[in-house]
């Protein structure tokens, strides 16, 4: 028994680097992907965005003699999600990885989810680099960036601190190569190590429910090697192996330490985030979540759930679903909610409770949209995160305010707040629609409503405006005036 421990002792083996890369929405993680893989991932995601965590593994060609390293490596890498309703899948990706790259647009500087990526690399204790990309744009400062990273407790290596920054470009592929050496070298001091021999371990990146496979879950090896006709427990939940793909679908037999492969052979949807072991290794079952809310009887009475929005959700994947779920406020009453295409069951719970279908990223069947019709059960279909929050939103203010209908023509996110002549100034940007001049707002906190104002005046650094479009920062004042914080919203409205 001692020599077969020492054996799987002195089995250790280099294994490739797993690297999560985080960062805001719209900063080019996935840009920076799709440069090193040659392959225009970016096109195919609805709205340029990443809608679900991925992991990709790599053979790169490298050439520094400094590091030692030979003509080609492998790295794995794990591109998460940047907007907020994925913060729980951007901290699960940080907590499997070795090594973390945070990507800065040199253009738009430090913001909300580069914090909260930041707060989450500190939690998960890995090593880091900072990428700083889009310094071909116009406009772009690379010293701004270091400086406001600076202000968040991060120091890189020009500013006196141990981290190290690499301006890059995902669209020229300026900088990159540099990229690549400091990931190899960082993770070479690292000395990461696995045995493919030994008991097997690995964790659960995504989930899903496929019409024709079933259940399906994307997993990370982590130590040992999965193979074909394996028996596993994923927390608790049995499974024999039937088959694996890569991340190009593509069958494989095998999968050893830091390789990415997606399983067919569950019996039920596993978690985002559980640990996946041999058979009989986890004694803890696992489900999925039980809906928030379940109906027995048909909703008639007026009630403080009735005034509620109440909606059924049905999402591709498991964790885009658990994301979208924690995003909602308190004002929203989920009826029911669970992966897979829409059925005639949610139409007829639907119809039952009064409730509206939100699709994200799922088939509406002919049949069933035609049913939706006779019942007149309203569906509401999305690709893109924000349009499905921003759709919540709309018919929460409705809601709230039942007599006013409202036009909403923007959202804004406040990043900085100035003071000239005794006059509290919003520094914001745009997110979504415009924000005009003269026009009511909404400032909201955490989904509630602090206070009702109108902008009284809009500018662009030294220039007046009539309105600020999608991803344009500007200045305001607000009257009357409002005690706005740092990460609030401006939600601009328009009665009818």
């Amino acid at each position: 028994m001692i020599k077969e421990k020492l054996s799987l002792v002195s089995n250790l083996q280099p294994k490739p680097p797993v690297v999560v890369v985080l960062g805001h929405v719209d900063h080019g993680k996935t840009s920076l992907l799709d440069r090193l893989r040659k392959t225009n991932v970016v096109a195919k995601e609805a709205g340029g965005i990443t809608q679900r965590i991925g992991a990709y593994q790599l053979k790169l060609k490298i050439k520094n003699e400094k590091l030692k390293i030979g003509e080609e490596k492998t790295i794995t890498f794990i591109d998460t999600p940047g907007h907020e309703a994925f913060s729980k899948m951007r901290s699960r990706g940080a907590k499997v990885a070795d090594l973390a790259v945070l990507v800065v647009a040199a253009d738009d500087g430090v913001m909300p989810q580069t914090k909260e990526s930041i707060k989450y690399i500190q939690e998960a204790n890995i090593p880091f680099l900072v990428a700083i990309n889009k310094i071909d744009l116009p406009g772009s400062s690379v010293e701004k960036v270091y400086g406001q990273l600076a202000e968040n407790g991060v120091l890189v290596e020009s500013y006196g601190g141990k981290i190290p920054a690499v301006p890059i470009s995902a669209k020229t592929a300026q900088g990159i190569d540099k990229l690549l050496e400091m990931i190899f070298l960082m993770s070479e001091l690292e000395e990461l190590k696995a045995n493919p021999e030994g008991e097997f371990q690995g964790v659960v990146i995504e989930s899903k429910l496929d019409k024709r496979k079933g259940p399906l879950a994307t997993i990370l090896v982590q130590n040992g090697t999965l193979k074909v006709g394996s028996r596993v427990e994923i927390e608790g939940l049995p499974a024999k192996i039937k088959a694996m793909f890569d991340e190009n679908g593509k069958r494989i037999t095998e999968a050893g330490p830091a390789i990415p492969v997606e399983i067919l052979g569950l019996k039920e949807v596993p978690l985002v985030g559980a640990k996946v072991t041999t058979a009989g290794k986890t004694p803890t079952l696992h489900r999925l979540p039980k809906p928030q809310f379940v109906i027995q009887k048909p909703l008639l009475k007026e009630t403080e759930e009735n005034k509620k929005l109440k909606i059924i959700l049905k999402n591709d994947t498991l964790g885009s679903l658990e994301a979208i779920l924690d995003s909602f406020s308190n004002d929203v009453l989920i009826v029911n909610s669970g992966v897979g295409d829409i059925t005639q069951s949610d139409v007829d719970l639907a119809k039952i409770t009064e409730a509206q279908i939100f699709a994200f990223n799922v088939k509406i069947p002919p049949e069933i949209k035609k049913l939706a019709q006779i019942e007149r059960v309203r569906i509401h279909q999305y690709k893109i995160i924000y349009e499905l929050l921003g759709e919540i939103e709309k018919q929460i203010l409705k809601i709230l305010e039942p007599t006013i209908e409202k036009e909403i023509l923007g959202k804004a996110e406040i990043t900085a707040e100035f003071e000239i002549k005794g006059k509290r100034i919003v520094g914001a940007k745009v997110t979504e629609g415009k924000i005009p001049k003269t026009e009511k707002i909404h400032l909201m906190r955490n989904k509630e409503i602090i206070g009702d104002a109108k902008v009284v005046s809009l500018k662009h650094e030294k220039e007046d405006l009539t309105e600020a479009k999608t991803g344009q920062e500007f200045g305001a004042i607000l009257f009357p005036p409002l005690d706005f914080k740092i990460g609030d919203s401006i939600i601009a409205y328009r009665k009818n």
